[in-house]
């Protein structure tokens, strides 16, 4: 299988499409993982084999796109083609940890397609909460062209609600950091506290009381 190094393709896709006789194929990632504020958001995307070279050479994994480039196939992508979000919030990240909420976002993101009948996940996943046969690709958004359209809806889903809390919570930073540990994210939690959105359960983060 030819992979350009540089952009992601359609060579996975084709794969499983001809080969295995799979006609609607989803690319699945998640953005948030990380972060100790927010919730985790996964997105599952179809794009049909007549549209991938309209983005070819252009989609990349959304953490090497700039802003301004995902915003932009952000609106190309959730206007045009099949897509579902999963989204899981901090209390429930918490109670049954991160690599769980993980897949249940990603589970709801699925369930939310019309159609679709396998799908290639960003990562070394395992997934036991799909009915679908899958294939797990580790730096998936960096080779296969549907994961990576994934991770653009998914991280721009997730910045777009940080943005939303960081007016509720100025303080923390949210609207730089997205809920990451940075600098000023740990100060302004030690100097006051852990709000709604924190992950009480992520390391520098703690058993602080809520706002």
């Amino acid at each position: 299988m030819h992979v350009n190094k540089s952009y992601p393709t359609f060579d996975y896709e084709l794969e499983v499409i001809n080969r295995q006789g799979y006609s609607f194929v989803v690319g699945l990632d998640e953005a948030g993982r990380g972060p100790g504020a927010g919730p985790v958001v996964a997105c599952a995307i179809n794009i049909p084999p007549e549209n991938a070279n309209r983005f070819e050479g252009r989609l990349k994994d959304s953490k090497k796109m700039t802003r301004k480039q995902r915003v932009r196939m952000y609106g190309a992508l959730v206007t045009s083609y099949d897509h579902g979000i999963g989204i899981v919030d901090n209390r429930v990240i918490d109670e049954i940890n991160i690599l769980e909420a993980t897949k249940l976002a990603m589970m709801k993101a699925v369930v939310e397609l019309p159609q679709a009948d396998y799908a290639l996940i960003d990562g070394n996943m395992k997934m036991d909460n799909i009915n679908l046969p899958y294939r797990s690709i580790v730096k998936g958004d960096s080779l296969s062209l549907s994961i990576a359209a994934a991770s653009v809806i998914a991280k721009e889903t997730r910045d777009r609600i940080m943005e939303e809390y960081h007016e509720e919570y100025p303080a923390y930073g949210w609207d730089s950091n997205k809920g990451y540990l940075s600098k000023k994210h740990v100060e302004a939690i030690n100097k006051y506290g852990t709000t709604p959105y924190h992950r009480l359960s992520f390391n520098k983060v703690g058993r602080q009381s809520r706002f």
